[in-house]
């Protein structure tokens, strides 16, 4: 109760201040004004589409590459080829992508949609109404002129996004693609390829221009994540889990910022944990906590351990320490098996033979992280999957791409009659284009303490 009354005055002030207009009221912009924001996002795609798309293409020989859809029903692809002022795609939108040599480049089309600030060829054909005016084309006749532009181009392959095991390569419909079949005709249907990995690499591939931003979302994580798990949000004996992570959600808002997924605290407590969804935190509580930030299109992963010092108490019992230190040398071995070149599962069954030999007790379910929190790529494992996973853990590491290192170890800790504690941990790295991996900002290596 304390706690909820302590929040309602909070909210009582801020409403008083914004209705007086006061200039403390002005909010905090970490990555600066949307408009600002708008603009690097667009310098990114840019960059994306002259140097990465052409080179993907050829690398997995694609003459043609059709991205289609229609209004709320976008491909998983469609975020990372628009410009960050497109939200939807309009009415139906064809994306064509044409292969016209290392000298000409890839010619960008879009049948339907906008130019998107000039790096696509809007396409816009029309026709007569029955009152004389001229509307734009829709249905079938849409499928009619782009069957003409593909003749027109006549490309030996096209590949679309139609996958059975890979979700950010499976983003055409059935209707788009009966629809987009039919319009091809028999000559041109027999070109279609399923070059699923495309669309995976090319939403994975990173341009250096994001890294130090994303850098500056996961100092920001850090920070909020170190003042939840402080005695600035947390009063031991009185503050629950839930009103930590409300608070998370809070401190993101207040902010302009948003997350990919409700944050969660939960804790381990000697002698036993508690039950109830919520407990309350007290004194000697181990903490953990699973957060991350959304901004420019990009999406941080973040978990993070803490502790509640009894009274008295000035640090955390060696045990623990043990138990973290445990889980960063997990982290150490998964970092090295991080090759590019390697299947996510080989990176996976490398990882776990190395734990084993440590005599280390944990799971790896580590997995790509960027435009999407869980992103394109190829999965290390999943908690409940550790013999390797079928198909999406078949995927080759790429270079110039980020990872969440995401596991668990579990050890005996002796200041707790030895009872088994889990350190939780996940930290995001980027393997730069030589193929050397790095912490994008740091990892944890100490308690948050709560005092």
């Amino acid at each position: 109760m304390k706690m909820r009354a302590f929040c309602l005055s909070l909210l009582f002030v801020s409403l008083s201040a914004s209705a007086c207009g006061t200039p403390e009221d002005t909010p905090e912009r970490p990555f600066g004004t949307l408009r600002e924001q708008a603009e690097l996002q667009q310098q990114w795609l840019a960059e994306r589409l002259d140097s990465v798309l052409p080179r993907l293409m050829r690398q997995h020989g694609v003459d043609m590459w059709v991205v289609a859809m229609r209004e709320y029903n976008e491909d998983p692809v469609f975020s990372s080829l628009v410009s960050p002022t497109t939200f939807a795609a309009r009415r139906r939108t064809i994306y064509m992508f044409f292969d016209r040599g290392p000298e000409q480049g890839v010619e960008r089309l879009a049948l339907g949609g906008s130019s998107q600030a000039g790096l696509y060829e809007a396409v816009r054909g029309t026709q007569a109404a029955p009152d004389g005016r001229q509307r734009e084309l829709w249905g079938r006749d849409q499928w009619t002129r782009f069957a003409e532009m593909v003749r027109e181009r006549d490309p030996g392959s096209i590949a679309v996004n139609i996958s059975e095991q890979h979700n950010f390569s499976d983003g055409l419909s059935a209707g788009e693609w009966e629809q987009m079949r039919d319009a091809l005709g028999p000559r041109y249907a027999r070109r279609i390829v399923r070059a699923e990995l495309l669309p995976i690499d090319y939403i994975s591939i990173r341009v250096p221009g994001m890294l130090p931003v994303f850098r500056d979302m996961m100092a920001l994580a850090h920070e909020i994540i170190a003042t939840a798990f402080s005695n600035e949000v947390i009063t031991p004996g009185v503050t629950t889990t839930d009103d930590v992570v409300w608070w998370m959600r809070q401190a993101l808002n207040d902010r302009g910022l948003d997350t990919w997924f409700q944050p969660s605290v939960d804790l381990q407590r000697n002698g036993g944990n508690p039950e109830g969804s919520s407990p309350v935190i007290e004194r000697g509580d181990v903490l953990h906590c699973d957060f991350g930030i959304t901004a420019l299109n990009l999406n941080t992963d973040t978990q993070h351990m803490g502790y509640v010092l009894h009274v008295g108490e000035t640090d955390v019992p060696e045990g623990l320490k043990q138990a973290l230190a445990t889980g960063n040398r997990l982290q150490d071995i998964v970092v090295s098996a991080l090759q590019p070149g390697r299947s996510g599962n080989d990176a996976l069954f490398a990882s776990l033979a190395a734990m084993r030999e440590a005599g280390i007790d944990g799971t790896v379910y580590s997995h790509p992280v960027g435009n999407h929190g869980h992103g394109a790529g190829p999965l290390i494992g999943l908690w409940d999957r550790q013999d390797g996973v079928p198909g999406r853990g078949d995927v080759p590491i790429r270079p110039s791409t980020w990872y969440s290192i995401e596991l668990q170890a579990t050890s005996p800790v002796a200041e707790w009659d030895d009872q088994r504690v889990r350190m939780a941990l996940e930290e995001d790295v980027h393997i730069a284009a030589d193929g050397t991996v790095s912490w994008i900002l740091r990892r944890q290596t100490e308690f948050h303490l709560v005092r």
